[in-house]
């Protein structure tokens, strides 16, 4: 080849390796920096758009998340007020039963009918005061608990209202039933027996339903941890490779300045020629 002093081609191969040795090396330090080998489309686009699409199903599954706990929630308020309901429904039936003795004087009597009455009114309050965050599922024409359970929200559990108010079919007792009377006392405890029998019932039924979600909850956060831990393998960096690479990619950067310095220098030695 021609020795120019016009064209230095030594110093232009040595740039061409320098600036490919400096974008090697920002992108280490990128690498490094971010913790990612993928950050961005310009990285590699096909990795990043897989990613980015399960980075939406992990949004949506956090949204599951929350609709769970909170089904949850209300199930466990439905669930406390059940039982707080049945032992109320046992203590009114030991009050009938006593009142069912007909060698009772009146006294006694009228204290275990105001006892009564006092205990029977409580089941309104309990029912009444039974919501969280907007919904009772044991009132009256109470709500079902929703809650969904896949990241596009397309599918749901739903767990049925269970009225366990005086008004309703599984309590039997109404607003008005008192023990005043060995018979009032007697047809009291038959409509006790089947309430107590209902309002367990209807606690199976929130209980596996509270199950159900319970089991629904621990598979959503296995399924959310599992599609972290594939996002990171798929651009998460290896920093310990990184560090190597940073380390050999900056000696290479100081060599490549060696040889350009060494090329730039190549065409004074025509100098010598004119001697």
């Amino acid at each position: 080849m021609a020795f120019s002093v016009n064209t230095n081609a030594g110093a232009f191969l040595a740039l061409q390796n320098l600036n490919k040795t400096s974008s090697s090396l920002n992108q280490v330090q990128s690498r490094i920096n971010t913790g990612q080998k993928v950050a961005s489309a310009k990285d590699d686009a096909a990795t990043f758009a897989i990613a980015q699409k399960l980075r939406g199903d992990v949004a949506g599954l956090n949204a599951v998340k929350g609709s769970i706990d909170r089904a949850s929630s209300t199930l466990d308020v439905a669930i406390a007020a059940g039982e707080a309901v049945s032992d109320l429904l046992i203590e009114l039936k030991e009050k009938a039963v006593a009142a069912k003795d007909s060698g009772l004087d009146t006294a006694s009597r009228t204290s275990l009918n105001d006892d009564f009455k006092q205990l029977r009114n409580q089941i309104t309050s309990i029912v009444n005061n039974a919501e969280f965050n907007g919904t009772n599922a044991v009132k009256n024409s109470g709500s079902a608990i929703t809650a969904i359970t896949n990241d596009d929200g397309s599918n749901s559990i739903t767990v049925a209202a269970q009225d366990i108010s005086l008004t309703g079919t599984k309590v039997t007792i109404t607003a008005g039933t008192e023990i005043a009377t060995a018979g009032a006392a007697s047809a009291a405890v038959t409509k006790l027996e089947s309430s107590i029998a209902n309002v367990n019932t209807a606690l199976s039924a929130l209980g596996s339903g509270s199950k159900r979600l319970e089991l629904q909850g621990t598979f959503v956060n296995k399924l959310s941890d599992s599609i972290e831990v594939g996002i990171g393998n798929l651009v998460d960096a290896d920093l310990a490779k990184e560090s190597a690479n940073l380390q050999s990619l900056q000696v290479k950067q100081q060599l490549g300045l060696q040889a350009l310095s060494i090329a730039n220098q190549a065409p004074s030695t025509v100098l010598g020629l004119f001697r």
